[in-house]
């Protein structure tokens, strides 16, 4: 089918299909087309342009989307979609005075998450799943990294990656599986962590990557997780079962996590709240993209990643939702874009790239998703009419969505 959009106010991030990231300076340039077309055949971008260029082609469907502003649809490279229940009651704990480490030892946090999860069949599982990727891609994301690491053992981790699977394979979505067994150590671990590495390394990865269930392997670096050895020890082991790491790293302290991560040729750094210049240096000479996560830092009342001081020295950056029940309870990547602009002090140019172009780069899926190329696939946002786009970052709370398109396909049709 094609269908060819017509009087478009401003086609946005129209890019040669050969540039997988921005870096830098070049963050600043959001390449567009004022008054512009642009012709969809089956499920890739076939032709685009300005409006005084188009040539009348036969098309399925022509839809007039005057004062309407096209982008690529949102691709939030680190999200943990996949969990049981809520944890609204550590919301009320931290109102209350209580550190997020305080919930944490008390039982809560990643802990109380594996323990509902592990209570929670698969099938119950994927509907409370479901139903949030239903929400996110109405709210403009297109493609989406899931990880597991809510259940801490084999039994559910590998539930969690089968509810991965199905979501891939029933929804519209582009989804990227992770494996993150190493987000805490289980409560029956808690005096021999070596032991439940062990578990992760000699039990949990091998059927992992028998039953195909991830493209990516994750570990939380951090003091009280996984300690630096830890880290390298599992990244180790998943070298040899093609997995490529996306590592948290820097969320409350930086002491090498960064480093170790561009060792292992991560794929990319995520969180970076706390960020030294030996982190910046290894990053400068890497293929590693940072991932900053501002809705972590809003919820929680932490730092944010210094994106200033990372583009400014010519790297690329992504920004991701994160959405997990404890710490960012939101996968709205239209807020996220607006965190970007008013909390971490990017331009809406920035903001954008960092969410469309450098978010797919840090899934790996660059050179299908992520910008209007000629060849790509089809993943759009309508949005309601506008003046400018910088109205998506700054009308913040608000949703910008007329429609969403992934796959050549309008999403209305999947909901109904």
């Amino acid at each position: 089918m094609d269908t060819l959009f017509t009087n478009i106010k401003e086609l946005l991030q129209t890019r040669s299909a050969s540039e997988v990231k921005v870096m830098g300076k070049s963050m600043r340039e959001l390449p567009h087309i004022k008054n512009a077309f642009l012709r969809i055949r089956g499920e890739n971008i076939l032709d685009f342009g300005a409006m005084a260029d188009l040539v009348i082609q036969k098309s399925d469907a022509v839809v007039d989307v005057t004062g309407k502003i096209i982008l690529p649809s949102w691709c939030d490279s680190h999200s943990h979609v996949v969990y049981a229940g809520d944890r609204s009651q550590e919301f009320v704990d931290r109102l209350n005075g209580l550190s997020y480490e305080e919930i944490a030892a008390n039982g809560g946090g990643i802990l109380n998450s594996a323990q509902t999860l592990q209570n929670t069949s698969e099938s119950a599982l994927y509907e409370q799943s479901i139903q949030r990727v239903n929400e996110l891609i109405k709210l403009g994301t297109g493609a989406l990294e899931i990880k597991s690491g809510y259940g801490l053992s084999t039994e559910a981790e590998l539930k969690m990656l089968r509810v991965i699977k199905t979501i891939r394979e029933k929804s519209p979505l582009k989804v990227k599986a992770t494996f993150l067994g190493a987000h805490a150590i289980p409560e029956k671990y808690k005096t021999n962590k070596s032991a439940y590495i062990d578990l992760i390394i000699n039990t949990m990865l091998p059927e992992v990557h028998h039953q195909e269930l991830a493209d990516f392997i994750d570990v939380f670096c951090e003091k009280g997780y996984f300690s630096l050895e830890d880290t390298e020890q599992i990244l180790e082991a998943a070298t040899r079962y093609g997995l490529v790491p996306k590592i948290h790293v820097n969320q409350f302290n930086a002491f090498g996590g960064v480093g170790l991560g561009v060792k292992y040729k991560a794929l990319s750094v995520d969180h970076l709240e706390v960020f030294n210049e030996e982190d910046l240096k290894v990053l400068k000479n890497s293929d590693t993209i940072p991932v900053a996560l501002p809705g972590c830092s809003f919820f929680l009342g932490i730092p944010y990643t210094p994106a200033r001081k990372l583009i400014d020295a010519g790297l690329p950056l992504a920004i991701a939702s994160d959405m997990n029940p404890g710490s960012a309870p939101s996968g709205n990547m239209n807020f996220i874009v607006s965190l970007a602009c008013i909390k971490m002090k990017m331009t809406p140019e920035e903001a954008i790239n960092a969410a469309t172009l450098n978010g797919a780069y840090a899934m790996d899926i660059s050179k299908q998703y992520g910008s209007i190329s000629k060849g790509k696939k089809a993943n759009l946002i309508i949005t309601k009419e506008m003046t400018s786009y910088h109205q998506i970052p700054y009308l913040y709370g608000n949703t910008p969505i007329h429609k969403v398109m992934l796959h050549g396909k309008f999403v209305d049709s999947y909901f109904i």
